[in-house]
């Protein structure tokens, strides 16, 4: 399960608290903060901490001493113009902090965003949980003729149960070889008193890669948005998507202006070359240009009609 009878407590314990603050805060992410949104099958996304609000990004455009110098219309205005010329220092002065349950693998694609603070669970000093991630039947893909890191059709009858059971049996043997490497029982102490068990830096080795690890990563809201629009995209690896859908849901309760304006111009949006603009210029002219003619790569040319027509 997500969260254990421990955290779950913990968290209760967090929310039941309550600071005095002459700082900003959101109601709509207080309600949600400490609160962990379940992600796959063991892991989870939460709000841990945050500092700004769509306020605090007009203040630092505007460099103003105060809050309310404009109308909310005028403040949404202005971030939306900030958004669309990619001005993106007055975005840094809001920062927020998750806690993030997800396996090594995702972890793994997640860390090239060198943009945030991040403190991973250490195995070198705990011992991980018996916790695997096993894909949902609908996401055994084969492999894509197409496209060398994207999914192709759905694997399905015995091939499908076929590469489940590798699966699960991989994960039992090598979390079963670990426990046994330890040697550690519930006390701490050796399970089995008749040998030395192996030390836990060294243990871990043979763990797959669809072990859950747990970590707090920290990144301002610009950097964020960055990460949203790679990972949220439809092209992205769903493991590591489904955990950018949730945490784009706790923007829009955070910064609901600028949750707008990122999906009018970045998720909605689309970036073309001065090659691809010149083409559109010649359309609209009412020229017929086709991808011969029109000084486009193939490829180019069929991302500007998808651009142009619409995925469907």
């Amino acid at each position: 399960m997500p969260i254990s009878k421990e955290q779950a407590r913990d968290i209760a314990a967090q929310r039941e608290t309550r600071f005095e603050t002459r700082r900003a805060t959101v109601p709509a992410l207080e309600e949600v903060l400490y609160e962990a949104a379940p992600v796959l099958d063991h892991g989870f996304v939460r709000v841990i901490d945050y500092m700004g609000d769509d306020a605090a990004i007009v203040q630092a455009a505007r460099v103003s001493y105060g809050t309310g110098t404009k109308s909310v219309h005028d403040d949404a205005g202005l971030i939306r113009y900030l958004m669309r010329h990619r001005h993106t220092t007055p975005f840094e002065m809001c920062e927020i902090k998750y806690h993030v349950k997800l396996p090594v693998f995702v972890a793994r694609q997640w860390i090239r965003h060198r943009t945030a603070n991040v403190n991973e669970y250490s195995a070198r000093y705990s011992i991980l949980d018996r916790e695997f991630y096993i894909p949902a039947p609908d996401q055994l893909a084969a492999q894509s003729t197409s496209n060398r890191q994207g999914r192709g059709d759905v694997l399905e009858g015995e091939e499908a149960a076929r590469v489940l059971a590798l699966l699960k049996e991989d994960s039992a043997r090598s979390y079963d070889h670990y426990e046994e490497m330890l040697n550690e029982g519930p006390d701490g102490k050796p399970a089995d008193p008749d040998r030395q068990g192996l030390t836990r830096e060294l243990a871990r080795m043979n763990l797959p890669l669809n072990i859950y690890t747990q970590w707090y990563w920290k990144t301002d809201l610009h950097n964020l948005l960055h990460f949203l629009s790679l990972r949220a995209d439809s092209h992205a690896q769903y493991e590591i998507r489904v955990y950018a859908d949730a945490m784009l849901e706790t923007v829009k309760r955070w910064v609901p202006i600028v949750y707008e304006a990122f999906l009018d111009y970045r998720m909605g949006g689309a970036m073309m070359s001065s090659k691809a603009l010149a083409v559109v210029r010649r359309m609209l002219a009412g020229e017929a240009v086709d991808q011969a003619g029109s000084g486009l790569s193939a490829r180019e040319w069929r991302e500007l009609m998808t651009v142009l027509q619409g995925d469907g």
